[in-house]
C-alpha cells in the first residue's frame, strides 16, 4: 500500500499543470513557493520510497541467485552420486551402489526444491523490477517539474522587480509636472524669475542714480560762478562786475 500511495502522489505530481496553478492563484509568488516545498518533501519521500524498493529488489534477486546456485549445486551433487553409484555397481558393490543411488535422489530433490523456491520468485522480482522503473521515472519527472517550478519562480521574481521599478518610474516621472506652478520644480523657477527681475531692477536703479548725478554737474557749475562772484563783491570789485555788464 505504502508503494502505491507513493507511486499515486509521483503520478499526480508529474500530471499536474503547474502553470494553470500559478494563473488561477491569488498571490502566484506564494502558490510558487509552496509548490517548490511541497515539491521538494515529495522528492525526498519518493527518494527514501524508491531506495526502500530498491532494497527489497536486490535482496529478492540474491536470494534468488542463491535458489539457483543452490539448484545448480544439488544438481552436481546428484550427477556425483549417480556416477559413483555406476561404478560400484559395475564393481559388484550392489549395497553401496544403492546407497549412492539414494543420495543421488536425495540430491535431485533438494535441487527441485530450489528450482521451485527460485521459479516462484521470479514473478515477484519482475513486478518489482518493474515498480521500480516507474517509480525511477516518475523520480525523474517530479525533478524536472521542480526545477521546472524553481525557474518560474525566477523568472515570476525578475518579472515583479522589474514591474516594481517601472512603477517607481513612473511615479517619479509623473510627480514631476514642469507646467504645473505648484510643483517643486514651479516653485523654484519662478523663485529664480524674481531673482533675476530684482537684479534687473537694481541694474536700472544704478543707470537712473548715474544719470542724476551727471545731470547735477550743471547745478554744481551755476553754484560756483554765485559764489566766485559773490567772493568779487565782497572784494569791493563791483565796479568790474558792473563794467562788464555795460559792456
Amino acid at each position: 500500500m505504502a508503494k502505491q500511495s507513493i507511486f499515486g502522489r509521483i503520478s499526480t505530481l508529474v500530471k499536474a499543470n503547474i502553470n494553470s496553478l500559478i494563473d488561477e492563484a491569488e498571490d502566484p509568488q506564494k502558490m510558487i513557493d509552496q509548490l517548490v516545498r511541497d515539491y521538494t518533501n515529495n522528492v525526498a519521500d519518493a527518494e527514501a520510497a524508491i531506495a526502500e524498493t530498491i532494497g527489497n529488489l536486490r535482496l529478492l534477486e540474491r536470494d534468488h541467485e542463491e535458489d539457483v546456485q543452490a539448484a545448480k549445486d544439488w544438481g552436481n551433487k546428484a550427477i556425483a552420486a549417480s556416477r559413483k553409484a555406476d561404478e560400484l555397481r559395475t564393481s559388484g558393490n550392489t549395497a553401496d551402489a544403492d546407497k549412492f543411488d539414494n543420495l543421488a535422489k536425495i540430491a535431485l530433490q533438494r535441487q527441485i526444491g530450489e528450482e521451485g523456491e527460485a521459479k516462484a520468485a521470479e514473478p515477484t522480482i519482475a513486478s518489482q523490477t518493474e515498480v521500480v522503473d516507474k517509480l525511477k521515472s516518475g523520480l525523474n519527472g517530479m525533478k524536472e517539474k521542480l526545477g521546472e517550478l524553481k525557474a518560474k519562480r525566477s523568472e515570476l521574481l525578475a518579472r515583479a522587480k522589474v514591474a516594481e521599478a517601472q512603477t517607481k518610474v513612473q511615479d517619479a516621472v509623473g510627480s514631476i509636472n514642469v507646467l504645473d506652478p505648484t510643483s517643486e520644480l514651479g516653485r523654484f523657477e519662478d523663485k529664480v524669475r524674481r531673482q533675476e527681475a530684482l537684479a534687473q531692477g537694481k541694474v536700472e536703479l544704478a543707470a537712473s542714480s548715474l544719470d542724476a548725478q551727471f545731470e547735477s554737474l550743471g547745478d554744481i557749475g551755476e553754484l560756483t560762478e554765485v559764489e566766485a562772484r559773490l567772493a568779487e563783491l565782497k572784494a569791493g570789485g563791483s565796479s568790474s562786475s558792473q563794467s562788464q555788464l555795460e559792456s
